[in-house]
């Protein structure tokens, strides 16, 4: 009796072939047990359904039949030799076969994407700086004023003065293009923050210096890539009348504002508890900035090449996460679609990286046998649910499922990764002084 011929071929260190030959009896038996499941539900007139005779079945059935057998076949023998040979495969199968040929025996192949045996070096005893980041009172201040910002509120200009950037009018314009009027030129009641950039290039500036009840042309060149072509590259005229002012009014640093909050009992501990959450925010960022260097240095002593279909399947996920922004911005679905499509290619150079370091990392856990287990999951919860705010109960429901553990499972053995090389680094800390400056050493 005749045996399953494998072969297994590597075309690239990510890439494999698997080529096998199943024998007539197999394939006889797949097409047997095709036909017999076929018979069961076929509908020919003159015969009564569930017999009629195998010969008539193949005369009507035959290509569905060999489809069928063909496809459990291929599914059978191509997950059953993966786990006979202990690969694991990462892509879909890009399967070739001719067909099934009576009295012969059947061939296919598959091609599939593997990870790539990495044998990971250099990522003991590397040289690393590590920023220490001094949180400033400007940096105080200036987080403060954006807070102050979210509690600003719009009152009318009552006094005489000229229109300023930063002010909101509500304004009446009408445009022409040649001497000729058109409707997408015209509002009334329009509102508009002088400096937000909304408006045509040079629209915004010309209106800085007008006054409340004061008619003023003006003249703006629409850029040569306008949406609207006709307009595009074009001289427009516009007639303004700035109908009203407003002007955005901060709250004063004072225990009035303080009101706003619970937990306050004075500004000085609003202010303390900002410069608590600067300093936060500060640690976090040098740690993000560190693991950042390692993994630059991973890659500079690691190139290995990466699999396609795990590039890809991270360029759809920054394409998502892309649209997911955009929609949140108020973008209509359609346009953020479009856009993050374009974005495709230009995605690919961080996609490879990202790729690149996870396996780099996975690759460097399992040789320094570091795991998670479920205890390191439910203190990783009780962590994210202290910084976030959340009970601890409420927060575990959010990880259930098992798809939601394993991602949990990956950042901290990320995170085990990342610790390890730290503390087996040579480090040099330097300071940094504000949020923004540069790290000194």
């Amino acid at each position: 009796m005749s045996q399953v011929v494998v072969k297994i071929e590597d075309l690239s260190p990510v890439k494999k072939k698997m080529s096998l030959e199943i024998p007539w009896s197999e394939v006889k038996g797949e097409l047997d047990a095709a036909y017999q499941e076929i018979g069961k539900k076929a509908k020919l007139k003159g015969f009564r359904q569930g017999k009629i005779p195998r010969k008539i079945l193949e005369t009507y059935f035959k290509d569905q039949a060999e489809n069928e057998a063909s496809t459990n076949i291929v599914n059978k023998y191509y997950w059953q030799t993966l786990e006979d040979k202990g690969i694991i495969a990462i892509s879909r199968p890009d399967v070739h076969q001719e067909g099934i040929k009576e009295n012969a025996d059947y061939t296919f192949s598959a091609t599939f994407e593997t990870e790539p045996e990495i044998e990971p070096k250099n990522y003991k005893g590397i040289e690393l700086e590590k920023e220490k980041i001094i949180v400033t009172d400007e940096d105080v201040r200036k987080r403060v004023d954006e807070i102050r910002q979210m509690f600003a509120t719009m009152e009318e200009v009552t006094d005489d003065r000229p229109v300023m950037k930063g002010d909101y009018v509500v304004m009446d314009f009408s445009g022409s293009l040649n001497g000729e009027s058109y409707k997408e030129l015209n509002a009334q009641d329009y509102f508009l923050e002088i400096g937000s950039g909304k408006f045509v290039p040079g629209f915004e500036d010309q209106l800085v210096g007008m006054k409340k009840g004061e008619n003023r042309e003006i003249k703006v060149k629409f850029p040569a890539d306008y949406h609207e072509s006709r307009f595009a590259d074009k001289e427009v005229v516009f007639n303004v009348t700035v109908k009203s002012m407003r002007e955005k009014r901060l709250p004063e640093d004072d225990d009035s504002f303080i009101k706003n909050f619970e937990r306050y009992n004075t500004f000085d501990d609003f202010k303390a508890d900002v410069r608590k959450s600067l300093e936060e925010k500060a640690e976090q960022m040098s740690k993000v900035n560190l693991q950042n260097s390692i993994t630059d240095k991973l890659m500079k002593e690691n190139d290995f090449e990466v699999p396609e279909s795990m590039v890809e399947r991270q360029i759809f996920f920054m394409m998502a996460e892309m649209q997911k922004r955009m929609m949140s911005a108020g973008i209509d679905e359609n346009s953020a679609i479009d856009f993050s499509l374009k974005m495709h290619d230009k995605y690919k150079g961080d996609a490879e990286k990202t790729v690149k370091a996870f396996l780099l990392l996975k690759k460097i856990g399992t040789k320094e046998s570091l795991t998670v287990e479920d205890s390191d999951l439910d203190q990783y919860i009780q962590e994210m649910a202290a910084q976030n705010g959340h009970d601890y109960d409420s927060m575990k429901k959010m990880y259930e499922s098992e798809e939601k553990k394993d991602y949990l499972r990956i950042e901290l053995i990320q995170k085990k990764v990342f610790d390890f090389i730290e503390q087996n680094a040579n480090i040099k800390v330097v300071e940094k002084t504000g949020m923004n400056a540069e790290a000194k050493q």
